[in-house]
């Protein structure tokens, strides 16, 4: 079925290039062919072509299914040893004991400020937080001892955001070793960025021109930059460092260092400010201050945080009853986030199925 559908749309590429024969020009180089197909890749969305979206998504998730079972077939042994070790690690989680989901940053420091003491129990933590029975002095509580308290969870946050940077070097520096071309968007984003350096003129193009450059000269202290400050262009620098074959340990230590620690501190610090008590009243009041509807959004506010510390202390049966506004619209903006998360699963499926059309019209013009 897969292979029908397959070939019906390579006769569809072919009509439309006869079609539009009389207006089509042919790519002047590789790049700017491949720049062309990549746009009309990006233009295979739901909103613009549903129909042959969603039936390139319904082809290539065959196409992926049948590959994932051959290779998990190839592999029965490896498989079976993974199912054995997440039903053991599935059936320890449920058994009673110490080891509960323990609170995140925001929830000890709502805690904290409640309680006026840190003194929770030591990781890991029970599922809700309890408050000691002998209560801190008022205002004992400091940004410092939050700090302190939840760093463990912190470095191990940041560690996880630095291996998660691993596989753009990895890509990069297999690519640049075997002389291969890679199968990634952003590597070949990145090779014509190398290639028409000199004429960047947006400032997406010069603000990666700068990190590729920040990395490429200074090295180990560039990666530390990147990596210490909250940046969604540092996939760029993995891929860089893995085409210059940069040592391992030289990008690894130095997004380590900056993520699990520097910039870990740095986000840490920013939600221990934003969840502290005086802070959060002081805005609470400056709600109520603003004309005509501040009082109206001041009150969801109070009952959304006074609930808050209700949980904590395990005061469920004394919350507030029914839901306010505030909390009916981070429910529907988790919804759209859920939502749009899965249109973009589609699109991006549809799209990789039409690459392989492409790649397969361009062996077939190769062999004629």
């Amino acid at each position: 079925m897969a292979e029908n559908g397959t070939d019906c749309d390579l006769r569809r590429l072919g009509m439309s290039k006869e079609q539009h024969n009389g207006n089509f020009t042919e790519p002047s180089s590789p790049s700017e062919q491949k720049r062309k197909e990549r746009e009309e890749r990006q233009n295979i969305v739901l909103w613009r072509k549903p129909l042959i979206t969603l039936q390139y998504f319904f082809l290539e998730t065959l196409i992926n299914l049948k590959e994932w079972t051959i290779k998990l077939w190839h592999r029965r042994s490896i498989v079976a040893s993974l199912l054995l070790l997440l039903a053991v690690l599935t059936s320890a989680y449920y058994v009673e004991g110490a080891h509960q989901q323990g609170p995140h940053i925001a929830s000890v420091t709502l805690a904290a400020y409640e309680c006026n003491s840190v003194d929770f129990p030591e990781p890991p933590y029970p599922d809700q937080i309890i408050c000691p029975d002998v209560e801190g002095v008022e205002g004992s509580i400091s940004l410092w001892t939050i700090i302190s308290k939840v760093r463990l969870e912190a470095c191990m946050w940041g560690a996880g955001t630095a291996i998660g940077e691993l596989p753009p070097y990895f890509m990069a520096r297999a690519a640049r070793l075997s002389g291969a071309e890679p199968d990634d968007e952003e590597y070949q984003e990145f090779e014509e960025m190398l290639e028409h350096a000199e004429a960047a003129q947006d400032f997406a193009s010069r603000a990666k021109l700068a990190i590729q450059n920040l990395v490429q000269r200074v090295g180990f202290f560039g990666i530390l930059a990147c990596a210490s400050i909250p940046n969604p262009l540092f996939d760029l620098a993995g891929i860089t460092c893995g085409h210059f074959l940069v040592p391992f340990w030289t990008f690894f230590g130095a997004t380590l260092i900056g993520k699990a620690i520097i910039k870990m501190h740095i986000q840490k610090l920013f939600v221990i400010i934003t969840f502290s008590k005086h802070i959060v009243e002081q805005m609470v009041s400056l709600i109520g201050a603003v004309p005509t509807v501040g009082p109206s959004l001041q009150k969801p506010f109070q009952e959304y945080l006074e609930a808050q510390r209700m949980k904590l202390h395990h005061k469920v049966d004394g919350a507030p009853q029914g839901e306010n506004w505030l909390s009916w619209m981070f429910e529907k903006l988790v919804i759209v986030m859920v939502c749009y998360f899965i249109l973009s699963i589609i699109n991006s499926m549809a799209q990789s199925y039409s690459k392989r059309l492409q790649q397969r019209m361009h062996s077939e013009e190769k062999t004629k």
